[in-house]
């Protein structure tokens, strides 16, 4: 399996990371009126885990190439990939107009995580679709055990 790898650089993978991190940043410097986000987690050892997968999704989104992937076009999955984040946004703004339910929450979560997942399935990147389903886990549990239970 390894061997259907190069290493590279997929500019794709890195204009997805940071499209999915501009309201990260935002909310950095700005923080939203009823911002239950900045609150102490309960998961910090699960949190550590799912940055270290983060940290390895990202890598291998932008570094690891599979030389039976095709050029770079509007395929369904991309198409997805770019609903999935528009709705990111979406959810981002409903958490700064202090909409801060089940289903927001649960926004938040997932569509980032399954923005990844479609491009990488797109890109036929199996390594980094594993990693994304491991941080996509502990994120949704980390969700959920500090904002929704």
């Amino acid at each position: 399996m390894i061997k259907k790898y190069k290493i590279g650089f997929n500019i794709g993978g890195l204009v997805l990371f940071l499209v999915i991190m501009i309201p990260n940043f935002y909310w950095f410097a700005i923080p939203a009126p009823n911002d239950i986000l900045r609150a102490d987690s309960i998961t910090e050892s699960l949190d550590i885990i799912a940055s270290v997968f983060q940290v390895l999704m990202i890598i291998f989104l932008c570094t690891l190439i599979n030389k039976d992937s095709r050029k770079m076009t509007f395929s369904p999955l991309i198409i997805t990939t770019i609903i999935s984040c528009f709705l990111y946004f979406v959810f981002w703004i409903l958490y700064y107009k202090s909409i801060t339910n089940t289903v927001v929450v649960l926004g938040l979560c997932i569509f980032p995580c399954v923005a990844f997942l479609f491009f990488a399935t797109d890109r036929k990147n199996i390594i980094a679709v594993i990693s994304i389903f491991i941080f996509m886990f502990c994120h949704l549990i980390y969700g959920i055990a500090n904002f929704i239970l």
